[in-house]
């Protein structure tokens, strides 16, 4: 480089910052439910004495042990301690999301439409992920 500043574009400033600000305010909020979990304030749905056991089979058969719903069923049990942590871990996977919906707006004003596009995209992708419609072999 010769020593020149480089501007840094105000959509990737925007996307940073959410980013940035989200993950921590999302690590304190993982913090906060593990706490809750630990702490025995909400009763565990999978008891931790159990878990030991349940560690060694594979993703379908603890699922099956455990009484777990697949997909977004897990919102009807956050009221007990181990389920309320993946409260936390879903706000995680939102604030990609929430970056790219922030900086449409940006990428319009400037006419940056492939860009507009690509994000759109990329937020239609990412919801539809979520959403559990698209699972394969169901």
């Amino acid at each position: 480089m010769d020593g020149r500043r480089r501007k840094v574009p105000e959509e990737q400033i925007v996307y940073a910052n959410i980013l940035y600000y989200g993950g921590i305010v999302g690590i304190i909020f993982m913090a906060i439910t593990f706490a809750i979990y630990v702490s025995g304030n909400l009763p565990a749905y999978v008891a931790p004495s159990e878990l030991p056991e349940l560690w060694i089979h594979d993703t379908h058969e603890y699922l099956e042990k455990t009484g777990i719903p697949t997909g977004w069923g897990w919102i009807g049990l956050v009221t007990y301690g181990d389920i309320l942590n993946l409260v936390a871990l879903a706000f995680l996977g939102v604030i990609t999301i929430v970056c790219y919906i922030a900086v449409i707006p940006i990428l319009v004003r400037k006419r940056d439409f492939i860009y507009v596009i690509f994000a759109v995209a990329e937020v239609v992708i990412l919801l539809l992920a979520a959403s559990g419609l698209l699972q394969a072999g169901h």
